[in-house]
């Protein structure tokens, strides 16, 4: 018998990228929930770290953390799985760690300008070095340039390896995704002085991360299906060409939700009300098929916190871009709760279900590579570990969802339909007594799902570094062939 061990050097080019843009994601993962874990305080006590680190710049980087977080999970993902599928090298290996490198640096600048330069003017000069002053994507100018030539050089490694290897349907949808991940960001790049048709032109937050993100979560969805259940590739690529039809159809339609209150014609109150909700239907119609196509074929699974995590996903997506979405985009109700705590309960459990639980499923897949391909079954030593990071982060997650639906209820009740959207409205709903105690409960679940990050962390650092396999690796494939061969 011998015991697995992390050997780094082994890996093939693209997955050695790969776990560079997983370690930092699981950094930045780590920021994100801190400064959350703040802003909610900040919440509960205004006084909290006023005028050294004031609520607008927590914010900020809470958000902006989760979007880049997201955003390195995603191309780590992509490195990781492209040579299996291309069935060759990754082409550009050299240009991909010099993008990486600079990403990495750019983001520890930008991040630092927003902790030490919080107040200032605004004008041409702040836009460019300091902060664009745009939600989501307050950067400055230099680091979106920065963003999208890192978007290209990732979009030609990709493309380059599939045309040098194998092209496969998910390498299709994949390459022309990488197009609008570019190119859609292009979009927050410019700005009008009228707020209406800046916001028109908004397109940053729904086709880029809403859009080309779940096209992207799809295709990696596909790979590791096929993976971890050896799921045939006519059922996942399938469900994915309905994703894509899905997204870029009805999906771009989708974005009209955007659209209700900023003096748009009102045919997008109909058009942006039906179609925000079918987004995420096929991501969870492809895991319920592969998942039923495993146990009528009695295929094993040897990695059972990814696929735990994949089933996370999937149904996590669901509820928070599907039904929660559905919930607060109907334009009847989206009359009295927009811009109240709905929007972030929405927000906290889509982005959660639908981005951050299939980057953590795909950290267990590197990790079992790391660890020489030891199963990582029911005979896992301290399977406890990744069973309660699991529960706590999706407790977590959902109790805050919960608790910011009970205070954006009560501050739109107020707010909304009592006070007439007034000032003095928003600023009683404020102190109403259900939407302060659902921020104290968000704030518990919050520290709730901190610990499952902590756990989380520990278990990915020590999983399966005592598990023993025989020398032969007998033990080492499931009975099913390989998924990159089907």
């Amino acid at each position: 018998m011998k015991y697995s061990k992390t050997d780094y050097s082994t890996l093939s080019p693209g997955k050695k990228l790969a776990v560079k843009y997983f370690v930092v994601a699981i950094i930045l993962f780590g920021a994100q929930l801190l400064f959350g874990a703040i802003a909610g305080a900040q919440y509960l006590h205004p006084g909290l770290f006023y005028n050294t680190l004031d609520f607008n710049v927590v914010r900020m980087v809470h958000i902006n953390a989760m979007v880049v977080w997201m955003l390195y999970g995603f191309i780590g993902s992509v490195y990781w799985l492209i040579e299996d599928e291309a069935q060759t090298e990754l082409v550009g290996y050299t240009l991909g760690n010099l993008a990486f490198w600079i990403l990495t640096l750019a983001v520890t600048v930008v991040v630092a300008v927003y902790l030490l330069v919080q107040i200032g003017p605004g004008n041409q000069l702040s836009l460019w070095l300091i902060n664009e002053g745009r939600e989501y994507i307050e950067a400055p100018r230099w680091a979106d340039i920065g963003i999208v030539i890192c978007m290209l050089i990732f979009f030609y490694n990709v493309s380059a390896t599939f045309m040098k290897g194998r092209w496969t349907g998910i390498a299709g949808v994949l390459v022309l995704d990488l197009v609008a991940l570019a190119g859609l960001y292009l979009a927050g790049m410019f700005y009008t002085p009228n707020i209406s048709i800046d916001q028109y032109w908004w397109w940053v937050i729904h086709l880029w991360i809403e859009a080309t993100w779940e096209v992207l979560v799809g295709c990696i969805m596909a790979w590791a299906l096929m993976h971890l259940l050896g799921t045939p590739r006519r059922i996942v690529q399938t469900w994915l060409y309905i994703e894509v039809a899905l997204m870029f159809g009805p999906g771009i339609l989708g974005l009209g939700h955007h659209y209700f209150w900023i003096g748009t014609p009102e045919y997008w109150l109909t058009i942006g009300g039906f179609f925000s909700a079918l987004e995420p239907i096929p991501l969870v119609a492809m895991v319920v098929h592969a998942v039923y196509d495993a146990g009528k074929h009695d295929f094993k699974n040897r990695n059972h916190p990814a696929m735990a995590w994949l089933i996370a996903h999937a149904f996590g997506n669901f509820f928070g871009a599907g039904v929660w979405g559905f919930m607060h985009t109907l334009p009847q109700i989206n009359l009295y709760t927009h811009g109240t705590q709905w929007s972030a309960s929405h927000g906290h459990l889509a982005f959660f279900g639908a981005y951050a639980s299939i980057n953590i499923a795909m950290w267990y897949i590197a990790v079992q590579k790391l660890r020489g391909d030891v199963p990582f079954d029911s005979r896992l030593p301290h399977a406890w570990r990744w069973k309660w990071a699991l529960a706590l982060l999706n407790i977590g997650v959902l109790g805050m969802t919960l608790a910011l639906l009970v205070s954006g209820y009560e501050q739109s009740f107020i707010e909304r339909a009592i006070e007439g959207s007034t000032w003095a409205g928003y600023f009683k709903a404020q102190t109403a007594k259900w939407f302060v105690q659902g921020m104290w409960w968000r704030q518990f679940f919050g520290y709730a799902t901190i610990a499952g990050y902590l756990l989380l962390v520990w278990d990915l650092a020590t999983i399966g570094k005592t598990v023993s396999q025989p020398a032969s690796g007998a033990d080492k494939l499931p009975a099913h062939q390989p998924a990159v061969s089907r």
